[in-house]
């Protein structure tokens, strides 16, 4: 430390127990402790302003660098708007299908986009035939046709034993 050795610093300190005196000694040396804490505390404060100019120098000569760059747009750099951006899109989509579904369903009496389409049963053609009136033109009792009704026969239904009868079939029976 400031290039004194032990020997050096025995000799300093026995001077100055001699010229100082045993009891002013422990005030003296508090004192002097307190001061270099100060001289610490100012070097450091000192030392960071002039850390903070050099810094804000170097910042301020960038900044004139990237200025005077033409065609850098240094807001179009900024990630924060692209994501805010996609953000309200998302919002915009969400509240859309929201209306829609709210008006879907405020309006029950409206038909829906799709309906299903259920498929009508074909009638056999005997069935349609004879429920249709057969126009003849003007026949007379020589011409006339003679229609008769004739019955289809009914297929009876096959016997299904309880063995070949489906799960639920045979549930219900």
């Amino acid at each position: 430390m400031f290039g004194i050795d032990s020997p050096e610093l025995l000799v300093i300190a026995v001077v100055a127990l001699v010229v100082i005196g045993p009891k002013e000694l422990p005030g003296m040396l508090r004192s002097w402790g307190k001061w270099m804490a100060q001289m610490r505390g100012m070097a450091s404060e000192f030392r960071g302003h002039v850390d903070e100019m050099v810094r804000q120098a170097d910042l301020d000569d960038v900044k004139k660098q990237l200025t005077a760059t033409p065609g850098l747009d240094l807001q179009a750099l900024d990630p924060t708007r692209e994501i805010k951006s996609a953000i309200q899109e998302g919002m915009a989509e969400g509240e859309k299908a929201m209306a829609d579904a709210k008006t879907t369903f405020d309006n029950p009496l409206a038909e829906p986009e799709s309906a299903p389409q259920i498929a009508a049963e074909p009638q056999p053609a005997l069935e349609s035939a004879s429920a249709m009136p057969l126009a003849a033109p003007e026949a007379t009792p020589d011409t006339m046709p003679v229609v008769a009704e004739t019955a289809v026969p009914e297929a009876p239904a096959p016997a299904v034993s309880a063995e070949e009868k489906p799960a639920k079939a045979v549930a219900a029976v």
